[in-house]
């Protein structure tokens, strides 16, 4: 493996390009765009899964992509100690698949929201945010209509692994500060691996600090350190 990162490409993805560019820029590494059904567990040790409208997110956002046979070489990636990244609609996708806990429900204003918000980092234990610190706050901008999180109430434990809440600039979590209508302000998600992470938020349109705080940038760098001895 010679990549360090791909974006693996459904139909309907629209963030792909960005992110490959995004990542590029903060890295210094070309992240390769690979369409679903040409990625395999080989490729590259961090798969992203990018934001968009997979599949034109008929019956529910990420439901048809998530049965793909991308998402079964995923499924191998990840055994083989790679790391996934799920990115708006990716975080769907992986929620629909299995590889995350819970589901999405339509933003309780019932319309689209694209606007920058405020998270609170909850768990830095994974190679994502190994460069955050626990209860930072950070900004990224959402732009989703299906992105309120519900829990998966057969798996308690998985609170455990919320990696960002939805906050106020000062941190603090509230009903105020929650956009969509998510449960518990989830923001983003972790697998008990810390290898799997999926956020509602785009990195990819706050990784340059021409445009803001450049945090999506650190994320990306964080991710590239931790697969830096592979492939």
């Amino acid at each position: 493996m010679s990549r360090k990162a791909v974006v693996i490409v459904f139909p309907g993805s629209n963030c792909d390009q960005d992110v490959a560019a995004a990542f590029a820029a903060a890295t210094g590494q070309q992240a390769e765009l690979v369409w679903h059904t040409e990625f395999s567990a080989h490729q590259a040790p961090l798969a992203i899964l990018p934001g968009g409208f997979s599949y034109g997110d008929y019956l529910r956002a990420g439901a048809i992509a998530a049965r793909s046979p991308a998402l079964d070489a995923l499924r191998e990636h990840h055994r083989r100690g790679g790391l996934v990244l799920g990115i708006c609609n990716g975080f769907q996708i992986l929620t629909e698949a299995g590889l995350l806990p819970g589901a999405f429900a339509r933003n309780h204003c019932l319309h689209f929201l694209s606007q920058d918000v405020s998270l609170r980092v909850e768990a830095n234990d994974s190679p994502f945010l190994a460069d955050f610190a626990c209860g930072e706050v950070i900004d990224l901008p959402i732009a989703h209509a299906e992105g309120a999180y519900q829990p998966d109430q057969s798996h308690p434990d998985s609170d455990g692994r919320v990696a960002l809440r939805y906050c106020n600039q000062d941190g603090a979590v509230s009903a105020a500060a929650n956009p969509n209508g998510a449960i518990g302000n989830v923001a983003g998600l972790l697998d008990q691996t810390g290898r799997i992470f999926g956020l509602m938020p785009h990195p990819e349109r706050n990784a340059d600090p021409a445009l803001g705080s450049g945090h999506g940038g650190r994320l990306f760098r964080s991710a590239l350190q931790a697969v830096s001895h592979l492939g």
